[in-house]
């Protein structure tokens, strides 16, 4: 599989950009989100249809149009929060402690420091891991 025709749809700058300009709009689950996706894409652990999965979700939230206009308040990132956690789901054995550090750090930067001890950054933290227990049992095989 090669991701080369799936990363036309996202780039860096365009990342940076969106992040840059709709931080406080779109919230910190969304940003949080985004930047665990991002910094999942450098991580060694990351599969290439892992790559793939991010670069799609990643591609979405940064479309200026998409099914629910980011314009609109709150709601507006409803369809790219959904994007972002399905993706999620899928990688999330590449999310690691150094991809939540990174990911913490940039988040201070746009958000502050107290956004790090949120609720919702606790959820997701807590889906991730979640879902990496979730990926363990059904790596394991059992003989009958």
């Amino acid at each position: 599989m090669n991701p080369s025709k799936y990363e036309k749809y996202f780039s860096i700058d365009g990342f940076w950009s969106k992040l840059k300009k709709g931080a406080k709009k779109a919230g910190s689950k969304v940003i949080y989100s985004g930047l665990l996706l991002f910094y999942a894409l450098d991580s060694p652990k990351t599969p290439l249809r892992a790559k793939v999965q991010i670069y799609g979700a990643l591609g979405y939230l940064i479309l200026p149009l998409d099914l629910m206009p980011d314009l609109l308040p709150i709601v507006g990132y409803v369809d790219d929060l959904s994007a972002l956690g399905f993706a999620l789901a899928a990688v999330s054995k590449s999310i690691d402690d150094d991809v939540r550090r990174k990911a913490k750090s940039k988040l201070r930067d746009f958000l502050g420091d107290d956004v790090v001890s949120s609720k919702d950054i606790i959820d997701i933290d807590g889906h991730v891991v979640e879902e990496q227990g979730k990926t363990k049992v059904d790596d394991v095989h059992v003989e009958k």
